[in-house]
């Protein structure tokens, strides 16, 4: 199955066992009969028949228990597997991995070879060591004549593989093959099954934004509300791909996925668009899903699917009852940031991330652009810089900064404010560098009297940029320096060249 980097997540793990056996086929072709391999690699019928007519042993395995039948079954000649099969080839041999022919049919996807096998007594409910069953495959790579095959010669349709704990139905979910989830489900597939770590087909196809997937789902009877179970973070800084994707819903995988229209269509569907059952809600999420990537973490953005806006799905949520002012009741897994999101508001959170465009629609939708987190930090402040870990690595460009700077002040935020750190708007601009986000303020009001004070860590803002120690070093940084040293000048505060 696909991995997201988004968020990314628990990809399902692919078939390393037949992996391993396809790679090692152009190795043992020395050890095996040359002619005969080498005709049903050409797909030679008439030198395959020539061979079997000298009595070339069909059943002959190499030394890594390669047959010629698993070389006609990975190559997806059926006529040649005809011939191997009525020559007396077993349709049960297994290599030492443990793939059988059926395995490596199944892998591409051959609906008549996989026929074939399991008409000539191939077990349909032989797997591999990890557990991968033929189904299993043959929902992953998507062919619907192997998958009818295999159900109606036995195959057990909820089973499990032992690694993840992962159905057939849930590969094909999170690969997107809608046109074969009917007919798992009319034989019995579990809707409701889970993997080991709690996922079930629905949330697959949600993480991977296969909407076909989910309609189909939905119209058999799925759960609109599904979600993973919560696991509590053990790993520092909350932004394990896995852990922090526990607690989150059909809902909220979709949207931290950019995959907006999957995730209208669920609104559309009844699914709670203020769910919050890992402490943050879907127009939280939307601030760091924009900014994926340069969000303080090393995650890529999300591909996402569809046609709909992060914007429009804004719009869309919040039209159908979305909280805007809604608080952060548990730090978010939204990168590496000293920044306190307990309390943050999404517009707060968009204030972060130096995103004027989500501040601009969130206020004409009635957000607070003034309301603090739990340390009394002001979006203005939190657009500034405040909470920043690494320049240049937190989100926010000097020019998106002074955007969102300039917006916050135009809603009404206040340039003097102090929060209960003793952090200004000026101690931000310091934390990310930004001299010309350190003139604008001046400019426009911030007191020197007010941010020229030593924080509750005892620095001034001069004394940020020049370097200090927060976790890792922030180094100095002559340009803001002299931007903080003439901001000082012009205020008649005194300053020494050796500050």
């Amino acid at each position: 199955m696909r991995s997201h980097a988004v968020y990314r997540v628990v990809a399902i793990f692919c078939s390393v066992a037949i992996h391993v056996m396809t790679s090692g086929l152009v190795a043992s072709a020395a050890e095996a009969d040359a002619d005969l391999i080498n005709a049903i690699q050409n797909g030679d019928r008439s030198e395959v028949e020539a061979a079997i007519a000298r009595g070339t042993d069909v059943t002959a395995a190499s030394n890594d228990g390669t047959t010629p039948l698993h070389w006609a079954a990975h190559a997806g000649n059926t006529a040649i597997v005809e011939l191997l099969l009525d020559a007396g080839a077993d349709p049960k041999s297994a290599n030492r991995y443990g793939v059988q022919p059926l395995a490596l049919s199944s892998e591409n996807g051959n609906g008549e070879v996989v026929s074939r096998l399991l008409e000539a007594g191939a077990d349909a409910n032989a797997m591999t060591a990890e557990g991968e069953t033929a189904l299993m495959t043959a929902a992953r790579t998507g062919s619907l004549d192997a998958v009818r095959a295999l159900l109606e010669h036995g195959a057990a349709v909820n089973a499990a593989e032992t690694w993840r704990g992962q159905t057939a139905l849930m590969w094909a979910a999170g690969e997107g093959h809608a046109h074969i989830v009917p007919t798992m489900l009319s034989h019995g597939a579990d809707i409701t099954a889970r993997s080991s770590a709690g996922w079930s087909a629905m949330l697959f196809a949600a993480r991977e934004g296969e909407i076909d997937v989910v309609q189909t789902l939905l119209e058999a009877g799925g759960d609109v509300e599904d979600a993973l179970p919560v696991v509590e973070e053990t790993r520092r800084g909350g932004s394990s791909a896995e852990r922090s994707a526990t607690g989150l819903n059909a809902f909220l995988l979709a949207a931290a996925n950019a995959h907006y229209e999957l995730a209208a269509l669920l609104v559309d569907r009844g699914a709670d668009v203020n769910v919050a059952s890992r402490g943050w809600t879907a127009l939280h999420q939307v601030s760091w899903v924009r900014k994926a990537g340069v969000a303080g973490s090393n995650n890529p953005a999300p591909k996402g699917s569809g046609s709909m806006t992060s914007l429009e799905f804004v719009r869309k949520i919040v039209a159908a009852g979305a909280d805007v002012n809604a608080r952060v009741t548990v730090r978010p897994p939204a990168g590496i940031t000293r920044l306190n999101f307990i309390d943050g508001t999404p517009f707060l959170l968009a204030a972060r991330t130096g995103d004027a465009a989500l501040m601009r629609l969130l206020a004409e939708l009635g957000a607070d652009p003034l309301a603090p987190n739990e340390d009394n930090t002001t979006p203005i402040m939190v657009a500034a810089g405040v909470g920043t870990s690494a320049p240049g690595e937190d989100p926010g460009t000097q020019p998106e900064v002074l955007a969102a700077v300039q917006l916050a002040l135009e809603l009404g935020g206040n340039l003097n404010g102090v929060d209960d750190n003793g952090e200004t708007v000026i101690h931000g601009a310091a934390y990310k560098h930004l001299p010309e986000v350190v003139a604008y303020l001046v400019k426009v009001g911030a007191d020197v009297q007010v941010w020229n004070q030593p924080n509750a860590k005892g620095w001034t803002p001069l004394q940020i940029v020049e370097g200090v120690h927060i976790g890792m070093n922030i180094q100095s940084h002559p340009a803001t320096v002299d931007a903080v040293r003439e901001a000082m000048k012009q205020s008649g505060v005194g300053v020494s060249d050796e500050s």
